[in-house]
């Protein structure tokens, strides 16, 4: 299991470094990556799964944007019966500061508090949830 998140985790800064590498190459400079990343794994409630997804596919990712969060990658597990219970994300920010005010918008949108109440009509969603923030090791294709 923590072979796997680990992968996960590696994937998703991976291409986060090719984006940052990329446009520094066309401007013939070193770019440095000074953003913190936040992974955040949701564990939902049997059989939430699905509307989980859903609310993320069609309104949460919009949302985080809207609050300016940069969306890195969103994983399941591939074993299905462990993909039925969890989902990995990882989100981008300039700074910790940047991601408690983006958080904290996010968290008082109007829109969210109307998506969220509609979704989870039924029950909530999700049981529970945990973030970690990440900085690239020094030795990071990200630094």
């Amino acid at each position: 299991m923590y072979v796997q998140r680990g992968l996960m985790i590696v994937t998703a800064l991976v291409a986060a470094a090719f984006t940052v590498n990329a446009g520094a190459q066309e401007k013939g400079t070193k770019n440095v990556d000074t953003r913190v990343f936040e992974m955040r794994t949701y564990y939902a409630h049997p059989g939430k799964m699905n509307a989980l997804h859903e609310r993320f596919r069609k309104h949460t990712c919009k949302l985080f944007e809207k609050h300016g969060m940069t969306l890195i990658g969103f994983w399941s597990p591939s074993e299905a019966k462990e993909a039925e219970k969890k989902m990995v994300y990882i989100l981008a920010f300039p700074s910790r500061a940047a991601a408690q005010k983006s958080w904290d918008a996010f968290r008082n949108d109007p829109d969210w508090k109307a998506v969220r109440d509609a979704s989870e009509k039924d029950g909530p969603l999700v049981m529970r949830v945990v973030s970690e923030f990440l900085d690239p090791t020094d030795y990071s294709p990200l630094k």
